[in-house]
């Protein structure tokens, strides 16, 4: 009994950070312990919901790709090679998730004259929506027009906020230190980039 209590208040993973905690949980998850699935999903929840609502989705949708990623990572936990690459995985399947369940929720529905006749506008003012159109065009060839890694960094830590730059810096397999700076040179060429096509469009 002594030994079941200690094992449980000081598990395998204790005091483990990063990839070294996600490989931890997961060798102890796949021997059936629940309680290292339960501190990953504490661990890395809040990741999976930024990329979720990162990819546009509203708070109800979200919370549903939410739970389908983790009711994937529990069908998949003998088949993941890495224990370390898991928050990579989470990445990957939540912004597959996401853009499928996008997807489905895009496809018109038919809309009969009567509907159609009686369904108040919530569209922007044409002219408005022109001026956003423009902007989010030039905003996205900017940023597309960024280094693979830079696009990536700005990614992560628009999603995760600084409270997160540790699983940045895990994910891309950087030192934590260099995040920040990292991720502010990659704003600065963003900005750079920004202003060379406003000066194009208004010559």
């Amino acid at each position: 009994m002594t030994d079941a209590k200690t094992a449980e208040a000081d598990p395998s993973w204790d005091g483990l950070r990063g990839h070294d905690l996600y490989a931890a949980c997961m060798h102890a998850a796949r021997a059936g312990d629940r309680s290292a699935m339960n501190r990953l999903v504490e661990e890395l929840t809040p990741l999976v919901w930024q990329v979720a609502r990162g990819n546009g989705l509203d708070r109800h949708t979200a919370e549903d790709v939410v739970q389908t990623v983790w009711l994937a990572l529990f069908r998949s936990l003998e088949r993941i090679e890495d224990p370390k690459a898991l928050a990579k995985w989470l990445i990957t399947t939540t912004r597959r998730e996401s853009r499928a369940v996008a997807e489905r929720l895009s496809r018109p529905v038919p809309l009969t004259d009567e509907l159609a006749e009686n369904m108040p506008s919530s569209q922007p003012e044409p002219e408005a929506e022109a001026v956003r159109a423009d902007r989010d065009r030039r905003i996205w060839e900017a940023f597309r027009g960024l280094p693979d890694r830079c696009q990536e960094l700005l990614r992560l830590t628009v999603l995760a906020g600084r409270a997160e730059y540790g699983l940045v810096a895990d994910v891309l397999r950087m030192p934590r230190g260099s995040v920040g700076p990292t991720r502010g040179r990659c704003l600065r060429r963003l900005r750079e980039a920004l202003d060379a096509t406003e000066g194009t469009a208004d010559a």
